[in-house]
C-alpha cells in the first residue's frame, strides 16, 4: 500500500491532461478485464436507459470505467498539489453560495458522480460536516482523512454514529455535505422510482430538512472539456422543500438526479448495484 500511495504521490506532479490520459487508458483496460463491474454498469444502464440501443449502452459504460479511473489519477492534485493550482482547476458556476450556506442550516446535496471530491473541495468555503467511512487499511485511511481535511474544518461522521451528530452540526452553524443516491437496504429507505425502477432510497435527505429546517443546495461536479479541470455547479435552493410527505420529497430528488445523469450519463457511478434490493418477492437484476 505505500508503494501505491508512493506513486500516487509523484503523480501529482504531472500536468493535468497527462495525467488525466493515463487515467483514462487504465480505465479502458479496468472495462476489459473487471467483467464483475462491467456487467453491474451494463445492467444499470439497460435498465436506466432503455431507449439507447446495446452499443449505444457499452459505449457509456466504457466511457464511465474511463471516467472514473482518471477520477482517481486526479486525487493525487486534490490531495498534494498546492491549494492555488487545485483552485484554478475549478470552474465554479454560478458561484459558492457561501451567504447562504452562513444563513442557516444548509444541505448541499452531491450526488454520485464520480468527480464528487471536487464539488466537496469547491464547497470549502466555510465548515463543513460530512459522512465519512473508515477505510480497514490504516495508511489508506489516513490518507483520505488528509484529502477531506486539508482545505479547512471539516466535522466528519461514521455511518455508525446516526444522524445526531449530523443534526448537531447543522445546528451549529455547519452544512451538511450529503450523498444519499445509494443503496444502503431497506433500513430508513423507500422504494422510490430511479428511472422508472422502484429503488430502495434513504428519506434522510427529506427528513433532515424538516427537523432541521435546513435549506437543500445541490451541487453536482463534472469534467471541462479539453482536460481543463472541473466544472461545480451549484443550483439554487429548493423551494417548498420538504413539505408533508417524504416520500414525495424522495421522489423529487430522485428526478433530479436522473435529470443531471442524462447531462452526463458516463460520469455517474453506474458499478454501484443501486437495485440491489428489491421489493419483497421480485427476483435480483444482478444474478
Amino acid at each position: 500500500m505505500r508503494v501505491l500511495l508512493g506513486f500516487m504521490w509523484l503523480l501529482h506532479f504531472l500536468p493535468l491532461p497527462l495525467l488525466a490520459r493515463l487515467g483514462e487508458a487504465v480505465g479502458s483496460l479496468m472495462f476489459l478485464v473487471m467483467g464483475r463491474r462491467r456487467r453491474i454498469a451494463l445492467t444499470n444502464l439497460r435498465l436506466c436507459m432503455p431507449e439507447k440501443s446495446d452499443s449505444e449502452r457499452h459505449a457509456i459504460a466504457q466511457q464511465h470505467f474511463r471516467a472514473y479511473a482518471r477520477s482517481i489519477f486526479e486525487r493525487s492534485i486534490l490531495w498534494w498539489a498546492p491549494e492555488a493550482r487545485v483552485r484554478k482547476l475549478i470552474h465554479v458556476e454560478p458561484a459558492v453560495p457561501q451567504a447562504a450556506m452562513e444563513d442557516g442550516p444548509t444541505i448541499l446535496l452531491c450526488p454520485h458522480f464520480v468527480c464528487l471530491d471536487v464539488a466537496g473541495v469547491a464547497s470549502r468555503v466555510i465548515p463543513v460536516c460530512s459522512m465519512y467511512v473508515p477505510q480497514k487499511n490504516a495508511a489508506f485511511d489516513k490518507l483520505l482523512r488528509h484529502g477531506r481535511e486539508r482545505y479547512g474544518p471539516v466535522r466528519l461522521v461514521t455511518r455508525k454514529e446516526g444522524i445526531k451528530p449530523i443534526l448537531r452540526a447543522l445546528r451549529d452553524g455547519l452544512p451538511y455535505f450529503m450523498l444519499p443516491d445509494m443503496d444502503f437496504g431497506e433500513k430508513d429507505a423507500e422504494f422510490v422510482p430511479f428511472f422508472g425502477i422502484p429503488a430502495a432510497t434513504l428519506t434522510a435527505l427529506g427528513r433532515i430538512a424538516a427537523t432541521t429546517g435546513a435549506k437543500v443546495i445541490p451541487v453536482v461536479a463534472t469534467y471541462l472539456p479539453d482536460y481543463q479541470g472541473w466544472r461545480v455547479r451549484f443550483y439554487p435552493a429548493w423551494e417548498n422543500y420538504p413539505g408533508d410527505d417524504m416520500v414525495e420529497a424522495t421522489r423529487r430528488m430522485n428526478a433530479f438526479i436522473e435529470e443531471r445523469v442524462r447531462e452526463a450519463p458516463a460520469e455517474y457511478f453506474w458499478t454501484h448495484k443501486r437495485f440491489k434490493t428489491r421489493p419483497a418477492g421480485e427476483p435480483s437484476f444482478y444474478d
